[in-house]
């Protein structure tokens, strides 16, 4: 069966045509296709009752179109406050991968600009370029949306019933893997992948259960193995298999049974940068904190041994005030401690969510009023946790950033004034960079042992 009915498919291909049409017309502004799809919390999602916020900051925070054109730029390096030099873990990989001496693994968790690997994309190549290639890193079995993306991988997935966990129709049981998302599938279920470079080793994930089936990967023409997952008890497996230089397309398929598998993940050689987008259209923290289980999802983040978690929400609580001034903190904070049980040797650095603007009567385009507030939570909750924490609001030019990225040429935000679109995510993914980089260039001239 196809990952969308035909219907669903159908109508989605029309509005993409037609809001490529009307903007190429000079009748509207242009629409992108991920502002057509809802990207907004599904019904059953259990926040507790608030209305969207529709207040705009004061007129003093706008800014007129004719100051579009001007660069708003900020020193990226002094929005990382990081006083209990929590990132220091991840610098000393960083630092080890550098001399040749080993894998840096990272892993980005956030909403979906992240889900379609924007930013992420450009973090993964900027360091992959200064530290060296050391894969894709991790790939959902399928498309749970059909902007679900990964730069420089083609995936096509048939025949699997998805369960993310920040929709209603999530993984009952909480088990979601690595990336929030679980799919099942009967014999004939696949995924192929194709990548724009050699790897030398894959790893899937998938679920081990009573009844479980089985299933077999293939590089190209040539049979890697096959996996059976019955097991007596529900649990995480695990399955690598090592890749010829030449193979760049992989296929995976349902032989028998039922199989419940959560993604793959490329890696390349002994040396460099593994940087794992791992977005969920929807995703908050309130998700992890309770549709997570949360000893199987310490489980998967164990397994990848990573130097670095980024925990980059926000954008999706910002229509809920209440929400924000009742159970936000409290759920923030048992993410991050969630994330030292899990791996108290990482890095944790709370990313803080971009501005977001909203259209108000007089038609002008302000920072919606929620998300300083957002910022400010994350940075006091970062303070007392121990974590580094980067604002990505302020680094980009703060209140009415939005504004003038919409109204300038070229143009870096959609339409709704939310999601980046690929110039904008490289303009955030540079200024990160440069934030990291420069701790990192003070923390190699510290006269302080690297251990």
């Amino acid at each position: 069966m196809p990952l969308l009915p035909a219907k669903t498919s159908s109508t989605i291909l029309f509005f993409a045509i037609l809001a490529f049409v009307l903007a190429n017309t000079h009748v509207i502004a242009p629409v992108p296709l991920v502002s057509v799809v809802d990207f907004q919390p599904r019904p059953g999602f259990a926040l507790p009752l608030a209305e969207p916020v529709r207040t705009v900051v004061p007129l003093t925070a706008r800014f007129e179109p004719s100051r579009a054109h001007e660069t708003f730029e900020h020193p990226s390096s002094a929005r990382l406050l990081d006083p209990s030099h929590a990132m220091n873990a991840f610098y000393t990989a960083l630092r080890r991968t550098e001399s040749g001496q080993g894998v840096t693994r990272i892993l980005h968790y956030g909403d979906s600009p992240v889900t379609a690997d924007s930013i992420t994309a450009d973090m993964r190549s900027l360091l992959q370029e200064r530290f060296g290639d050391g894969g894709h890193g991790f790939i959902l079995a399928s498309k749970p949306w059909a902007w679900y993306g990964h730069r420089g991988v083609d995936l096509h997935g048939s025949g699997w019933h998805s369960e993310p966990a920040s929709q209603q129709d999530r993984a009952r049981d909480g088990l979601h893997g690595l990336g929030g998302v679980s799919f099942e599938g009967g014999p004939g279920a696949s995924s192929t992948i194709r990548l724009d470079g050699a790897h030398d080793r894959v790893e899937v994930s998938f679920v081990k259960k009573p009844q479980g089936g089985v299933f077999s990967v293939h590089a190209a023409d040539q049979l890697l193995g096959t996996v059976d997952t019955a097991a007596p008890t529900i649990g995480a497996g695990w399955a690598e298999f090592a890749l010829s230089p030449g193979a760049h397309e992989l296929r995976l398929e349902v032989q028998s049974g039922a199989v419940r598998i959560f993604g793959l993940s490329f890696e390349n050689g002994a040396r460099g940068v593994i940087y794992n987008s791992l977005g969920l259209n929807g995703g908050q923290v309130q998700v992890v904190v309770r549709y997570f289980d949360r000893e199987r999802w310490a489980e998967q983040l164990r397994h990848q041994h990573p130097s670095l978690v980024v925990v980059n929400y926000g954008t999706n609580e910002s229509v809920y005030p209440k929400y924000l001034e009742t159970f936000y903190p409290g759920e923030l904070r048992a993410v991050i401690q969630r994330i030292k049980d899990a791996v108290p040797e990482a890095s944790i650095l709370i990313m803080s969510p971009m501005d977001r603007g909203e259209r108000g009567s007089d038609g002008r385009i302000a920072t919606m009023a929620a998300v300083p507030r957002i910022v400010q939570i994350q940075q006091e909750a970062a303070a007392e946790t121990g974590c580094a924490f980067f604002n990505t609001f302020e680094a980009m030019g703060g209140a009415g950033t939005m504004a003038r990225w919409y109204e300038g040429q070229p143009r870096l935000v959609t339409a709704d004034f939310i999601h980046p679109f690929p110039a904008g995510a490289k303009k955030i993914a540079m200024l990160l960079n440069g934030a990291l980089m420069s701790g990192y260039q003070r923390f190699r001239g510290s006269p302080r042992p690297i251990s």
